[in-house]
């Protein structure tokens, strides 16, 4: 996937279930829960991050598992606990100095609606609800948690003509 649209993009935020995982929360016996996260997800938004594109997560729910991967990656942003998401957004682009026009922003249910409607694109993960695959300006071809999110980061790297000399590194 090039989109020229994303060749403007100096932040990229998105929500967490359903996004950087594909929804499912395993709950053990005594009262913990698993979360599985994408190893290429994470490859991708370390890439972005080495290009200089700012990363962060906002999300409804607050999970122990989400700041250790948050922690790991090194992602620039994490809100969890999150019910209205855009004045996180307007908190985060103060921070960083990106316009709302240079934000890319990937959900995947009601939660995300207001903030998709903010940003310059608006991403949907394939297996997003209707509302939110009508909202947005780019819709994934895998679903949330199974490389979405690399799909996006790497589609960001190739528009902005970052691409071929990132790969050198492994060739």
């Amino acid at each position: 996937m090039t989109d020229t649209r994303l060749s403007r993009i100096k932040l990229l935020l998105m929500d967490v279930d359903g996004v950087l995982t594909d929804g499912s929360i395993a709950y053990t016996g005594d009262d913990k829960q698993t979360v599985i996260f994408n190893v290429k997800d994470g490859f991708g938004l370390r890439m972005l991050m080495g290009a200089g594109i700012a990363t962060g997560v906002i999300t409804g729910r607050k999970s122990s598992a989400l700041s250790r991967r948050v922690r790991e990656l090194g992602i620039g942003f994490c809100f969890d606990g999150v019910s209205d998401k855009v004045p996180i957004l307007n908190r985060i682009l103060l921070q960083t100095g990106a316009l709302a026009e240079e934000t890319a922003y990937i959900g995947d249910d009601l939660p995300d609606l207001s903030i998709m409607k903010q940003v310059g694109v608006p991403i949907a993960v394939a297996d997003a609800v209707p509302d939110i695959r009508d909202c947005a300006a780019i819709v994934t071809v895998r679903p949330g948690g199974k490389g979405a999110v690399r799909e996006i980061c790497d589609a960001i790297l190739q528009a902005k003509g970052l691409w071929t000399d990132l790969i050198k590194k492994w060739q």
